[in-house]
């Protein structure tokens, strides 16, 4: 078993920045992919970001490219999500989730990009943005 809790949303103006945090325990394990998942009301899950072990490989949609950046702690088994630039559109209830699905020797543009390869996942925090 992992345990995943999210901790640092909230309410902020649009332009604004805000980081989430994500802290495992649980079961230990030394190989796995971390990603960071939203969903608003009546929409499908979206996918953020994601991050290798390592933390020197990352992917991310073009919605945030840019503004946001993951990152990581593996001596806290901690994962971070900066978020700048806010905009309306990014409000949504933020998941972060860990897979232990291996992804061979090579990170590609798909690696944690899918809801489906991941195996743990948190209970969300909630982020809006006015205006």
């Amino acid at each position: 078993q992992v345990q995943l809790v999210e901790s640092g949303g909230g309410l902020v103006q649009a332009g604004g920045s805000l980081r989430l945090s994500c802290a495992a325990s649980g079961r230990t394990f030394s190989n796995y992919v971390m990603g960071w998942f939203r969903q608003a009301p009546g929409k499908a899950r979206e996918f953020v970001a994601a991050i290798s072990w390592s933390g020197s490989n990352t992917n991310y949609p073009d919605s945030v490219k840019g503004r946001f950046t993951i990152s990581k702690d593996n001596a806290k088994n901690t994962v971070y999500l900066q978020m700048n630039s806010l905009k309306p559109e990014d409000t949504a209830v933020y998941y972060c989730a860990v897979s232990l699905r291996p992804y061979g020797s090579t990170w590609s543009r798909a690696t944690g990009t899918s809801p489906v390869t991941y195996d743990y996942w948190g209970q969300g925090t909630q982020v809006t943005v006015s205006s």
